[in-house]
């Protein structure tokens, strides 16, 4: 299933802040596709939300990055990925195996962003959805950083972003 129509090989960042749906919308794809931050994090230390454990989550998204893009499999990169060094290093990444690389913005207004969060699971602390949430870089800028195709949450159809 393919609902963005993504090139083959692709890699797909997922830009948003906690409870703007990029989790939803990766459920949507089959879960070899999906590299993310909290699974890895819950992995290295029993909790998703245990910050301290970034940095070892980044080497283990790296490897699969690396794995999967080297291979031409498409991979989505479910993670906030709102800081553009992040952003800027997952894109050389799939330039340097020459892979397509898109982009999804989540483009949620900060109360529909807050009330998905406060619905969920494992809520994050409101004030760090309203930072983050500052943080949402444009179209144009995600363009000009290298982004071949950039899509907008509020323009795909809702039952792109429905639960399976």
């Amino acid at each position: 299933m393919n609902l963005l129509n993504l090139p083959a090989s692709a890699l797909c960042v997922l830009i948003g802040p906690p409870g703007s749906g990029k989790s939803t919308l990766a459920a949507r794809y089959p879960d070899t596709w999906r590299v993310c931050l909290d699974f890895y994090r819950g992995l290295a230390t029993g909790h998703e939300d245990d910050q301290s454990a970034t940095p070892v989550a980044a080497e283990i998204q790296a490897l699969l990055l690396d794995a999967r893009l080297s291979r031409g499999l498409t991979t989505l990169v479910d993670s906030t990925n709102l800081l553009p060094h992040v952003r800027a290093g997952l894109i050389a990444r799939a330039r340097y195996w020459q892979r397509p690389v898109a982009a999804v913005l989540f483009d949620v207004p900060l109360d529909v962003a807050e009330a998905q969060n406060a619905s969920r699971e494992r809520v994050v602390p409101r004030h760090v959805v309203r930072e983050l949430h500052q943080l949402l870089p444009t179209v144009d800028q995600l363009r000009a950083e290298g982004f071949g195709t950039v899509y907008l949450a509020s323009e795909m159809p809702a039952t792109a972003n429905a639960p399976r």
